[in-house]
């Protein structure tokens, strides 16, 4: 026991179980695989410690040249590393000094999203990347996934210290209009038609938009396109169905071209998902590790080989000159939001003042009570508030949240459709019956129920305009 208590403590503190200096450097390796892997710890945007890993080819490379560097930037949520080890390793292997490191917390959620500063902190990983004996310092570049192919370009466009961009499955639109898109397309996968996709992608994200509670949702990355003067290699996979590839593809080519940028290369990925791993139609993945319970797909072929060879062109000062493959056909093309934003908010008050209005006031002299009203006040509010929950719960938790699915419509959404001819023909109930028994009722009562039918009769436009009077 003697012999364990002081032994156990220098093993702890050996090497192997190493912390990382403040200032990223770090004197501990690991080598698994032919590669060599330091954990590190950095300070990104607003002084925030980050903890990453960088791996490293473990064979020095011939004449002792440094090696080109890439900071790995992933795709919207959590994004722990581990996520994209399998990115990372492929780098090193391909020589290419790899930053992977887990997002941050702070500052960062599902309501709250900062570009600029998760490209602080992707500049503050090129500061680490340029420190690190045997990495080029004037060859070290950026790769953005998805959310990353945002915050890549605003990280370049801010410092001349980034070398180059890669961009995977990056959008040309704005976040919104992305989600807009993405959503649409995994409910029709899910064979989900008619008016419920509209719904979705456009009076609930009119009404997202009018009141700014989608992060970034109105991110604009052409003018930050134009500002980039290094070369940029832009990927998407074939079957990409989380962002536009054809349309970001060309928002890019033609942007990146009219600002003078002469280094731009525009790639599809075949048999490639939005992640460029493997996959059959964008919606499965084939092999690969699994995270989050959920299998990532190896790497597509040639990907790796594709974003290795040109980055080693790049920092061989051969930049390709731009082009561009074939873009693969979208099945559904994004839809700009309509105007007139300030409708949804002021249509959803109304509405739901007018029925809740009548529910909270309409106890008293139940004697002379209309007996359609309170079932009518009731039954509107329900369908008013049920159809903003059904449908904001898609950009919440994904399309998952539709199942199930009757005859093309979320079940949800048929019974909403069903209350929505219920409260207007509880409308005409209850106009009727007001007339007809309007001089038994005190001039407040009729006062209450010309209110109710009022937002009654608003209604109907209402649910055309949702879509919940639609096939």
């Amino acid at each position: 026991m003697a012999l364990l208590s002081a032994v156990v403590p220098l093993w702890l503190s050996s090497p192997a179980a190493h912390a990382a200096n403040a200032d990223g450097r770090d004197d501990g390796h690991i080598r698994h695989d032919g590669l060599i892997r330091d954990e590190v710890t950095f300070r990104g945007g607003a002084g925030l410690p980050l903890h990453g890993t960088v791996v490293a080819p473990a064979s020095p490379s011939p004449h002792k040249v440094r090696a080109p560097g890439i900071v790995l930037l992933g795709g919207s949520g959590p994004g722990p590393r581990t996520e994209y080890r399998q990115e990372a390793d492929a780098f090193a292997r391909s020589g290419i000094v790899t930053l992977v490191f887990d997002k941050r917390t702070v500052g960062y959620s599902t309501l709250h999203v900062d570009f600029g500063l998760l490209a602080d902190d992707a500049l503050a990983g090129v500061r680490l990347l340029r420190s690190r004996a045997g990495v080029d310092p004037s060859k070290v570049g950026l790769w953005g996934f998805s959310e990353g192919g945002w915050v890549a370009p605003l990280a370049a466009a801010r410092s001349g210290d980034v070398a180059y961009v890669i961009t995977l499955g990056g959008s040309g639109l704005n976040p919104l209009r992305t989600q807009t898109w993405n959503l649409t397309t995994h409910l029709r996968h899910r064979r989900i038609t008619g008016s419920f996709p509209d719904a979705v992608a456009g009076p609930t994200a009119q009404l997202l938009h009018a009141t700014g509670k989608f992060p970034e949702g109105d991110y604009d990355p052409s003018p930050v396109l134009a500002r980039l003067r290094q070369p940029v290699l832009a990927l998407w996979g074939v079957y990409d169905n989380q962002v536009p590839p054809a349309e970001s593809a060309r928002i890019f080519r033609e942007t990146l071209g009219t600002a003078g940028n002469r280094h731009v290369t525009i790639r599809f990925l075949p048999g490639a998902a939005h992640n460029g791993h493997r996959t059959t139609d964008g919606f499965d993945r084939l092999g690969g590790p699994r995270y989050a319970g959920k299998r990532l797909g190896a790497l597509a072929s040639g990907s790796v080989d594709t974003m290795a060879s040109w980055v080693r062109a790049v920092a061989a000062g051969k930049a390709p000159s731009s082009s561009a493959s074939p873009a693969p056909r979208e099945q559904v093309v994004s839809a700009p939001l309509p105007g007139g934003t300030g409708y949804e908010v002021a249509a959803l008050a109304l509405l739901s003042a007018g029925f809740a209005g009548y529910a909270v006031t309409g106890f008293r002299r139940p004697a002379t009570r209309c007996r359609p009203a309170r079932p009518l006040a009731a039954l509107g509010l329900t369908t008013v508030v049920g159809t903003l929950l059904c449908t904001l719960s898609v950009y919440v938790a994904g399309e998952g949240v539709a199942a199930p699915v009757i005859a093309g419509r979320p079940l949800a959404w048929l019974l909403l459709q069903l209350c929505a001819v219920g409260v207007l023909a509880l409308t005409a109930v209850t106009a009727a019956s007001a007339w007809r028994h309007r001089d038994r009722y005190t001039r407040a009562t009729r006062t209450r129920l010309l209110a109710l039918v009022t937002t009654g009769a608003l209604f109907l436009p209402w649910a055309l305009h949702w879509g919940l009077l639609a096939p």
